[in-house]
Order: C-alpha cells, then structure tokens, then sequence
C-alpha cells in the first residue's frame, strides 16, 4: 500500500473516531486550545493559510506538515473541499507524522 494511502486512511480513521477537526475555525480554535497535536494543511492551499497555520504552530508548538490538496483531504474525511485539518489524539498524530516523514511531507 502506498505512503498516501495510508495517511488517508490514517485521517479517514480519525475523523470516524471523533478525533479530527476540519476548516480553518475549528483547526485554529484546537491549536489556541491546547489540543491539536498535529496539524495539516492541503499543499495547494493559498500562501496566506498556511503561513497562517505555520506561525499559529510555531507559537504554540504543534506540529505542522503539509499533504495532498484539498479535494483529497476532503474526500479522505467525508467532507468537501478542506484546506486544513488537525488530530487531537496523540497516537493517531504520531503514526500520521511517522508516515509523512517517510513520504517527506513534514514541513516543521
């Protein structure tokens, strides 16, 4: 099975399990929270969102990667288009990162 593939699977898993928060005001309000322990942001999202993403990271210290575009990430949990979502379980998150380092989709 391909490194894509099971990070969607990885994600479609997490948003079943309550576990994943998608668009940018629920994404942003877990990072300012104190609950996201990863967040992702679509590689074709606008300049704008992911610097916006980045720093909000970066302030906080939550992960930050980048994967897929945003037709894929919705697709992968159920949604429409999405250009962000974040996990807020710990094992998920690490297992999703594990698997983005490998495909070399980490950004910090």
């Amino acid at each position: 099975m391909r490194t894509e593939d099971r990070i969607s699977g990885l994600l479609g898993m997490a948003m079943k399990a309550g576990k994943l928060k998608s668009g940018e005001f629920a994404v942003e309000k877990l990072i300012q929270s104190g609950k996201a322990c990863l967040v992702i942001t679509s590689e074709d999202a606008s300049e704008n969102t992911k610097k916006h993403f980045r720093d909000k990271c970066d302030f906080y210290e939550v992960p930050y990667a980048e994967f897929g575009t945003k037709e894929r990430l919705g697709q992968v949990i159920g949604k429409n288009v999405r250009s962000s979502v974040a996990l807020d379980d710990e094992g998920l998150a690490a297992a999703v990162m594990k698997l983005l380092n490998t495909q070399g989709g980490t950004k910090s």
